[in-house]
């Protein structure tokens, strides 16, 4: 008894000596204190412009941007379809930039920022390749052609798609960041090669489209929009991923003092 009792308020100790660590070192930090006060009322506001953005722009499209002679209605797609291929490379390169991250440092939270822009990474090539389909089917009278340029995007998307799926494959932590952090360095090869087929390879694929003024707007507040989409989903998804290794941790922790206090 004396010695479950000595164990258990050890384990205590422990842990409010990390807690004060922990609380100590965040309220060293410039501003902390001040975020964490106002972390609600940041999101919110956070999302709520983005969300705003996003209804401006469904209502400049409807009400204010007038149709391209060329294109016709299907253009409307361009609004949307450019700014989404943009932020799929940026959060690639952000997985690119977290991959290396944990590779050198060997931290987990480096993981958890890429596992989450991987994430992000094949919604937006979704939305690519999809919003891709619907104005080829209008233009060129197929969802599909092999152009060089949607080759390599659909590359790009399955390589992704495999990098999420090497996550659920191999349950070990530490092994499973090391494997994902490799493929993510080399799943990246792909990115420049979508931006030079779009540059330097002759393809059906428009290289450019003329916009008036009233068009530039409109694109203008899509291209805050949407970033400001991958922006809080890269945040969200690495929030949830860290906590959740966060309480497995400690669930882990648990059980280990629980058999050692069992033992004793």
């Amino acid at each position: 008894m004396h010695s479950w009792s000595h164990s258990k308020l050890n384990s205590e100790g422990r842990q409010r000596n990390l807690h004060r660590g922990v609380v100590g070192h965040s309220e060293r930090l410039p501003g902390s204190a001040w975020f964490r006060r106002h972390k609600a009322a940041l999101v919110t506001t956070y999302w709520g412009v983005t969300a705003s953005l996003f209804i401006a722009g469904l209502l400049m499209l409807i009400l204010y941007t007038p149709l391209e002679s060329t294109f016709g209605p299907v253009q409307r797609v361009f609004y949307l379809h450019l700014p989404t291929a943009i932020c799929t490379f940026v959060a690639a390169f952000t997985l690119f930039v977290a991959s290396s991250g944990y590779l050198w440092s060997r931290s987990m939270k480096w993981d958890d920022l890429a596992h989450s822009s991987g994430k992000v990474t094949v919604l937006f090539c979704t939305v690519v390749l999809f919003s891709g389909m619907i104005w080829g089917k209008s233009e060129w009278g197929a969802w599909w052609t092999w152009s060089p340029r949607l080759t390599f995007s659909l590359i790009l998307w399955v390589l992704y798609v495999v990098y999420l799926a090497v996550r659920i494959v191999i349950q070990s932590p530490t092994r499973r960041a090391s494997v994902c952090a490799v493929y993510g360095l080399a799943a990246f090869i792909d990115v420049p090669l979508v931006y030079v087929s779009v540059k330097l390879i002759p393809d059906i694929h428009p290289s450019s489209i003329e916009l008036n003024s009233a068009m530039q707007l409109t694109l203008f507040v899509w291209s805050f929009a949407i970033p400001m989409l991958m922006v809080g989903l890269i945040v969200a998804g690495y929030s949830v991923h860290l906590r959740e290794r966060t309480c497995a941790s400690e669930d882990i922790g648990s059980e280990s003092s629980y058999e050692h206090e069992g033992d004793q």
